[in-house]
């Protein structure tokens, strides 16, 4: 992704990536407006071109499949979140299973990666069960999918992990084995801008 040999390049994108992505951006922002009433994408972007790792690590999202949107704005802090947007679990972060340990704990089939090691390095969290479910009050996704969310420390400890998805008109919580993994699950992400 970036240009360059220095690691200090590494978490930037060239000028016509930044002026494409933000294209993307834009177009989503502007079709999405239920997700961000009263807000102003000319606003959005000047922090983002300000945030030159954030709009990276933006960029993972979308390169993933993740279709970011904005979904909340602090204005005390003056900050804006974006979640995952994409109608299911983003297709370049699935058949994954939660954590570096969980993948390690298997014996044969190994998956590739992780939901907790990937998201590192793309820069952003999982989702909450609370965003989760703030997220289907914008619309209903995961209708097929399912994704990992961050799991509390007590549940991981004894080896399970927790995911959800949108069946029957309802967000479902269920647990897994975190070495589990299906090409169904991936995981959503948030950033924080």
């Amino acid at each position: 992704m970036a240009e360059g040999n220095g690691i200090s390049n590494e978490k930037e994108l060239s000028r016509e990536q930044r002026e494409e992505l933000l294209s993307v951006l834009k177009a989503r922002f502007e079709k999405n407006m239920n997700r961000h009433k009263g807000l102003e994408w000319d606003k959005v972007q000047a922090k983002l071109e300000a945030s030159p790792e954030k709009l990276w690590s933006l960029n993972e999202m979308e390169r993933t499949g993740g279709e970011p949107d904005v979904v909340d704005h602090d204005q005390k802090k003056n900050e804006y979140t974006f979640y995952d947007c994409s109608a299911e679990s983003p297709k370049g972060r699935r058949s994954v299973c939660y954590d570096r340990e969980g993948l390690e704990s298997r014996k044969k089939h190994k998956p590739e990666n992780n939901a907790m090691d990937m998201s590192a390095a793309m820069g952003v969290e999982l989702l909450t069960e609370e965003q989760y479910r703030a997220l289907q009050e914008l619309g209903h996704f995961d209708k097929k999918t399912s994704s990992w969310v961050q799991t509390p420390s007590d549940i991981r400890e004894l080896g399970g992990a927790l995911f959800c998805d949108w069946r029957y008109g309802h967000v479902f919580l269920y647990h897994n084995g975190a070495s589990s993994y299906y090409s169904s699950r991936g995981f959503r992400s948030s950033l924080t801008v």
